[in-house]
């Protein structure tokens, strides 16, 4: 199990703070937000980049409908650079009351899964270098091999040979577990029959476990990605919270203080660091 922290604010200047007491601390992973509209979540992750060595890098998570794939693929490469290959890219469709509506972004949730798809294909190709020509029901891309300005510069290539992409799943929902299987990891969600989201638990985790395993076509590491809140001065209640999912086979856990009012708690949670399962 690796251990991740959210910063739940918008504030460049706490996140630096915060993402420096986290790998100080060993956590494994740091992950901010990324609005509609306010402090950029990329910038902040580039200042964190260059002031911390180890810890991971992402945010939780990029809403791909409202974004040009080649600018977000620009960002996340970028950052890849700056931090010497310690970048996650955790997408989803995101939430439409954080400001979709006001700005004119798309909000049905089938476009929006059909823009995510599609723009996830053209980051790839764009990361790996094979990307000339896309026809997209919502992007095209046409010679992009014979373009002038990338005849005379070389695209950037990323540090890591690939760039690990975690995608938001419903289980046990086929189209979006299928969606699912193409990349790196799952940040489950669990909705059921009738259209309605239930809290996951240790058995969910193992159905999806079983279900990659089965269905993985590429068998290279794959990872479930829990998000919750564990006390950071009792080690034997956050074992006892942690350790069921872990046994199910969850590979990530990020701790998530969202509803926090008190950012000075949150960061007190940082220096505690990561639980322990031993």
């Amino acid at each position: 199990m690796r251990y991740g922290f959210v910063f739940p604010r918008a504030d460049i200047f706490k996140a630096i703070e915060y993402a420096k007491a986290a790998e100080e601390a060993n956590w494994d992973g740091f992950f901010v937000w990324e609005p509609t509209y306010g402090i950029d979540a990329w910038v902040t992750l580039g200042a964190i980049a260059v002031q911390t060595e180890k810890i991971r890098l992402g945010t939780l998570l990029s809403p791909v409908s409202r974004m040009r794939p080649w600018k977000l693929a620009s960002e996340v490469i970028t950052l890849d650079i700056l931090s010497k290959g310690r970048v996650n890219l955790c997408v989803g469709l995101g939430a439409i009351d954080t400001g979709f509506d006001a700005f004119g972004e798309e909000t049905d949730r089938k476009v929006r899964a059909e823009l995510m798809d599609e723009g996830l294909d053209i980051m790839n190709g764009l990361w790996k270098g094979e990307l000339s020509n896309y026809e997209g029901k919502h992007y095209q891309i046409k010679n992009l091999n014979k373009c002038e300005f990338f005849k005379r510069h070389s695209m950037p290539k990323p540090i890591q040979n690939h760039i690990p992409i975690w995608v938001v799943g419903a289980w046990p929902w086929k189209k979006s577990m299928q969606r699912v299987l193409k990349y790196d990891g799952i940040i489950p969600t669990i909705k059921n029959k009738q259209g309605n989201f239930e809290e996951i638990t240790p058995a969910h985790i193992r159905e999806i476990k079983a279900y990659i395993e089965d269905n993985q076509s590429i068998k290279s590491p794959f990872n479930i990605v829990i998000e919750g809140k564990t006390p950071g001065d009792d080690f034997e209640v956050a074992k006892s919270l942690v350790k069921p999912f872990a046994d199910a086979g969850a590979t990530w856990w990020i701790e998530s203080i969202w509803d926090s009012p008190d950012l000075n708690q949150v960061l007190k949670r940082a220096k505690q660091g990561p639980p322990s399962l031993i």
